[in-house]
Formats: C-alpha cells, structure tokens, sequence
C-alpha cells in the first residue's frame, strides 16, 4: 500500500512539474516554429534560447538528442556571451571593449556563462534540440561588480 501510495505522490508532483512553464513557444507538434517571440527582460534573469541540430547519420535517437541538445547549449551560450557584451559599464564602456583589454573580465564572463541554469530542454521530431537558459542578474551585478538596467 505504501508503495502505490509514493508512486501515485510522484506521479502527481511530476505531472504538475510538467505543467509547469505551460506550452512551448519554439517547438510546436514537434516541429521548430517558424517564429520565435523570445522577451527581452524576464525580470530577476536573462534569458536566452539555443538551437541545435542532430546529425541524421548517429544510429541511435539518444546519441542524436544528446548530440542536439549539446550543440543547442553551446549556442545559447554564444547567445549570453553576445548579450553580456552589449552590456554598458561605467564611463560608457560596454563589457566587450573592457575584455578587450582585462582577462580578468574575460574569465567572469566565461564562469557566468558556464555557470547558466537550463531552464527548459525541447527536442523536435527529427531530434533537434531547442534549449532555454538563464542567468540571475544579480549574479552578473556580483561578479561583474556593475548594475544592471
């Protein structure tokens, strides 16, 4: 009795965390929308989305979901770098121009963007992957030592 009693507990916490986050806005029965309305500010984070393609020749689905979905993390990596660089710091420099000249920041910026939390894993029906991460704002203020708009 307990054991049908847990599973029915894990099979309702997994259905509401399932819930959660509602329908996707990239991937629609199973195929990459055409567009992809992504929100510029998602509050206390930033937000990017990373897409990535599985090469058709791996025989097994796992080996192309798992190769699609690295490939979908190291754009949507690419994608926070590009983000994290327009960002202005004091005297109207942006990060870009300040890695430019310090290492230091250079490597804040890789351990940030190493450091994303992926906040939704999508694949589509011939296995492509459709990532979305995040990065706390006020993580970057910290490291980075700026404030964010």
């Amino acid at each position: 009795m307990f054991k049908v009693r847990y599973f029915v507990m894990v099979a309702v916490a997994l259905g509401i965390l399932a819930g959660c986050g509602g329908g996707s806005q990239a991937i629609k029965n199973g195929e990459l929308q055409q567009t992809i309305e992504q929100q510029q500010d998602q509050g206390k984070y930033i937000e990017v989305m990373g897409i990535g393609a599985a090469d058709p020749n791996m025989k097994t689905a796992t080996q192309r979901k798992a190769s699609s979905r690295n490939a979908a993390t190291v754009d949507a990596e690419f994608q926070m770098v590009k983000k994290l660089k327009g960002v202005t710091v004091s005297g109207g420099v942006t990060i870009e121009k300040a890695m430019e000249t310090d290492s230091k920041i250079t490597t804040t910026v890789n351990d940030l963007v190493k450091g994303m939390e992926t906040v939704k894993t999508e694949w589509t029906s011939d296995d492509g992957c459709v990532v979305t991460m995040r990065l706390a704002k006020n993580i970057i203020e910290k490291q980075m030592g700026i404030k964010l708009p």
